[in-house]
């Protein structure tokens, strides 16, 4: 893969990134996002693709991405599909500041060193050319004016960027309504970005790694409202609390 071509997790975390506090929105659900912009850039490069609600490797060669490729590896040595919920949900550690990171060595933004309460050190990055940000938004500005179905690369960073909550953010206040919405209509026109925005957002929610199936009777459990059986909580996915909507990235 060149490098003549933003990533979709380069470009939504510059998305998210906010140009006048240097930091990033969401950036609880953000670091779900970023896992799952990975497997959306992977399957665009055409070394894994949607298996159900699985994952599943077609190409294991390197793209020449080294964050792209380890995480394709880490899909390699599971040696049969992972559930995209269960992929999203793992820990991914220090993977938003690998790709702020990155973005700086490529001169898309630069550190800006400080202090949070006068004492913890902390590092805020800004955008060296807001362009960049704007292009990349107004591609979806565009796809949401106009109605007419974009292509997948920009359908599956609308679907990923209302997963992680960055809605409020890019079209804010009761103006920003409509475009909220539009912004979600989006997610049915890539079926990759959809499923990784769907496990994404039920990640966030809590919601058991299980397929989707209709629900059946309940046997030998308390039946919730409706008559369907209640749901267990999930098994080794840790679930993203909501916080607030800006918070500053500490250096390490």
């Amino acid at each position: 893969m060149g490098r003549s071509r933003r990533t979709l997790p380069e470009e939504l975390l510059l998305l998210a990134l906010d140009p006048t506090t240097g930091t990033t929105a969401q950036p609880q659900s953000l670091d779900l996002g970023l896992a799952g912009a990975q497997l959306v850039e992977l399957a665009l490069a055409g070394r894994i693709a949607p298996d159900g609600d699985r994952i599943a490797v077609v190409a294991p060669r390197p793209t020449g991405d080294p964050t792209l490729d380890c995480a394709l590896e880490l899909l390699r040595r599971r040696g049969a599909p992972v559930r995209a919920v269960n992929w999203i949900g793992g820990p991914r550690l220090g993977l938003r500041q690998t790709y702020l990171s990155h973005l700086e060595r490529c001169g898309m933004v630069h550190a800006v060193a400080g202090q949070m309460c006068g004492v913890l050190p902390t590092t805020r990055y800004q955008a060296t050319d807001n362009a960049i940000s704007r292009e990349i938004k107004a591609r979806l500005d565009s796809a949401i004016r106009t109605g007419v179905p974009p292509d997948p690369r920009t359908a599956a960073l609308a679907a990923l960027a209302h997963a992680v909550g960055l809605g409020k953010h890019l079209y804010p206040g009761n103006e920003g309504r409509s475009s909220r919405s539009r912004l979600r209509d989006l997610i049915r026109h890539d079926p990759m970005g959809g499923l990784v925005a769907h496990a994404v957002m039920d990640v966030q929610n809590g919601v058991a790694a299980q397929p989707r199936r209709s629900p059946a009777p309940a046997t030998g459990r308390q039946a919730a409202p409706g008559g369907r059986a209640a749901a267990e909580p999930a098994r080794g996915v840790p679930v993203q609390p909501r916080r607030g909507s800006m918070a500053r990235v500490v250096a390490h």
